[in-house]
């Protein structure tokens, strides 16, 4: 008798078979259920316990660190791969979990890179949240196609006691508003083509923690109707756990709507990689991506980095576009610009990596032997890497963070290198000389999740500052020319300096206007700048592109220009990383060259000639032209009972805060209110006491204003003070 396929087996098999491949994620606000619908996912492939299934103590399997148990949240996105049978066909899922909370969107980023398609969980009670708009855009920007699952239909019915007819337009209502966000936020290809469709099956609702679900589809299929939903909540839990495992099993309503609504690596390469690599699409590796080619050039994109616990060892999780991998295969590194060798190759069974020996292209996998970042890309020659993961929201609360015994610095210094391994949304920034080193994050939560992982699981006793906000320098006017000159007084350079237009600086935000220095005629931003009516001479002039700053050579006829120029573009990095004012990073500015005076011996105009005098340049004419700092502001969206209104808004006035937009409906009010980071630390124990605990506040948006001129010289004093540099700049 033939022995029975086993598991692993299976998953080897089809994961050669790139049309049986789906690679999706599951993503949504905070608490709507993701880490107990994936638990369900497992069990019913044969992974966990089917009754530990979404069970806070005994399941949530992808949470793999105490503090998600102890939290109750998702931190860190989870890998995990099962097989499904539809129509008689078995399909490779590969599903990575993602966390809801705001703070950990880094980690949802990297994770769209590896997929094509998302279950977007939206709670039927709560309805469309602010972060379930911005995992929609994280989706959409990477061109991952989304399809839609209303969660905990439990509460609708045990809390609410809505009627069949009231969940019916519940549901039509969150489609609609879900719909409209994909009208709203996808290219314009997609904007019809990607919306769910109630009557296909491309919307399905259910209760992740009570492992049921159904679409129309399949409701008709079993001849279920809305009024039998209602019937289970009458029955005993041993008897509804039977009805709902018969009749609207969740891995089979979700699954099947996956392998049938979200496409597979050959269909969505062909409209992915011109977006997310922007390389030549006719050239050879170009065709290799677009087909997904297992014969073509190599290409794997690293999503997330896993540091082993107890070896050190990375591992590297991502998605290979093309090409076939082996154990043992030289590969080069196209950002890091080294060759390195593949040690072992991992596909994982469930949530364990397991060993194979070789892959193809269209598969989520890990890798080890490689050292690299995330976002890096992998081939086995020099190529054009994959366009850099950008995160929506910037880091904007930094803490000081330093050991308690002098003698473990070395070792701090190397954990927070593994640190920034892991999460790269945190922002870590080490001055060996002095031992302090500063760690940027999302917010509040995320900068203390890590801080404990570091005295918990790497074993190092550490001690931080109270938070600091990380405030921007810029411009309000448009600048005399100013001259600096080098300290041998043979070289001198002018510059000006004016504000950036506000549509360049959102195309900058957005990545649609990439950064970097610019070195021959770039027809992508010639393009985009035409298009805002910029001329092509002075779109030709631009050098660099840094940090939301422009710096452009309007200097004619320079003989030596182009023997200074990469220094030029040095100091004006530096100075654009630590502005005049308090040291802090500079935005929104453009700055011209408009002249130059070299020494005609090259021994005479060198670094230590050319730094001093840019940097000098630019500070002036910084000072001349009404330097400002802006602060970090954020726009929430605050829910309370209504009867809470006066206390909040008293609360959000003496915070600085504006109010944006009210709504009530049925004795809740809804707030939008913008806020500065530095007046929020504590917030959400302010807004818990001040609502009896029953306040909550999502993050919407995040921008930088101006400081209030009243303000500003105590705050760049605090600043200056805290960095050790002296009162006057």
């Amino acid at each position: 008798m033939a022995e029975k396929e086993s598991q692993m087996d299976k998953i080897k098999r089809l994961s050669r078979k790139q049309n049986h491949i789906r690679n999706i994620a599951t993503s949504a606000h905070i608490h709507h259920g993701k880490t107990a619908l994936t638990d369900n996912l497992l069990a019913a492939s044969g992974y966990m316990a089917a009754k530990s299934a979404g069970d806070l103590d005994a399941g949530m399997a992808t949470w793999q660190h105490s503090d998600e148990q102890e939290r109750l949240l998702t931190v860190d996105a989870a890998n995990v791969s099962m097989v499904h049978d539809f129509h008689g066909e078995e399909y490779l899922v590969n599903l990575i979990d993602t966390p809801g909370h705001v703070d950990f969107s880094g980690n949802v980023t990297r994770a769209m890179r590896a997929i094509d398609g998302t279950i977007v969980l939206v709670c039927a009670v709560e309805g469309i949240m602010p972060q379930t708009e911005t995992v929609i855009k994280q989706a959409l920007k990477e061109r991952v196609k989304p399809v839609l699952f209303i969660n905990k239909v439990d509460r609708l019915i045990k809390e609410l006691k809505l009627t069949p007819e009231q969940m019916q337009q519940r549901f039509i209502n969150i489609f609609h508003e879900f719909n409209e966000l994909i009208r709203k936020i996808a290219d314009q290809d997609f904007k019809e083509k990607w919306l769910v469709d109630i009557k296909d099956g491309s919307v399905a609702f259910g209760s992740a923690r009570e492992n049921w679900a159904l679409s129309v589809p399949f409701m008709q299929k079993k001849g279920i109707t809305f009024k039998d939903i209602f019937t289970l909540y009458e029955m005993t839990e041993e008897d509804r756990k039977q009805w709902c495992w018969k009749n609207a099993p969740l891995y089979e309503v979700l699954l099947d709507m996956v392998v049938k609504h979200l496409p597979d690596p050959l269909e969505s390469q062909r409209y992915r990689i011109p977006k997310i690599w922007k390389g030549e699409l006719e050239s050879e590796f170009g065709q290799n991506l677009i087909n997904c080619d297992s014969k073509g050039k190599v290409a794997f994109v690293i999503t997330r980095i896993v540091i082993d616990p107890k070896s050190g060892k990375e591992i590297s999780a991502g998605r290979l576009f093309s090409g076939t991998l082996k154990a043992g295969m030289d590969v080069y590194l196209n950002l890091a610009k080294q060759k390195q060798r593949i040690q072992q190759l991992f596909i994982y069974n469930g949530i364990k990596p397991e060993q194979i020996d070789e892959i193809g292209p269209g598969n989520v996998l890990a890798i080890s032997g490689v050292v690299g970042e995330s976002g890096e890309t992998i081939t086995v020659e020099p190529e054009t890497p994959f366009e850099e993961l950008k995160h929506i929201f910037e880091p904007v609360i930094t803490k000081a963070i330093e050991v308690k015994k002098i003698a473990d610095l070395p070792k701090l210094v190397e954990i927070l290198k593994k640190v920034a391994k892991e999460d790269p949304s945190i922002k870590i920034e080490i001055n060996e000389e002095t031992g302090e080193s500063l760690m940027s994050g999302m917010g509040e939560l995320h900068l203390e999740i890590i801080e404990n992982r570091i005295r918990t699981e790497k074993g190092l006793e550490v001690k931080t500052s109270n938070p600091i906000i990380v405030y921007r320098e810029t411009v309000q006017k448009e600048s005399q020319v100013m001259e600096g000159r080098s300290p041998n007084k043979h070289n001198s350079f002018f510059i000006k300096v004016e504000p950036m237009e506000k549509e360049i600086f959102e195309a900058i935000r957005s990545g649609n206007l990439k950064e970097g220095r610019i070195k021959k005629k770039n027809q992508e931003v010639f393009e985009i700048l035409s298009g805002m009516g910029w001329d092509g001479d002075t779109i030709r002039s631009i050098r660099d592109i840094y940090k939301g700053n422009i710096f452009m050579d309007g200097t004619r006829g320079e003989v030596h220009i182009g023997e200074v120029i990469e220094m030029v573009l040095d100091a004006f990095e530096m100075v654009m990383d630590q502005g005049p004012l308090a040291r802090e990073p500079c935005t929104k500015m453009k700055f011209s060259l408009i002249d130059i005076k070299l020494h005609e011996d090259a021994i005479h105009r060198g670094p230590a000639q050319v730094y001093p005098a840019v940097r000098e340049a630019i500070k002036e004419a910084m000072g001349t032209a009404n330097p400002s700092l802006l602060e970090p502001l954020q726009i929430h969206l605050i829910e309370i009972p209504d009867k809470y209104m006066g206390t909040i808004t008293k609360l959000i006035g003496g915070k600085r805060g504006q109010m944006l937009d009210v709504k009530q409906d049925e004795g809740s009010a809804q707030m939008r209110v913008k806020l500065p980071v530095g007046e929020m630390l504590g917030w959400s124990n302010d807004l818990r006491s001040a609502t009896e605990g029953r306040g909550s506040s999502s993050l919407v948006e995040q921008e930088f204003e101006r400081v209030p001129p009243n303000m500003q010289p105590d705050i760049i004093r605090k600043i200056r003070t805290r960095k050790g540099l002296s009162e006057n700049q």
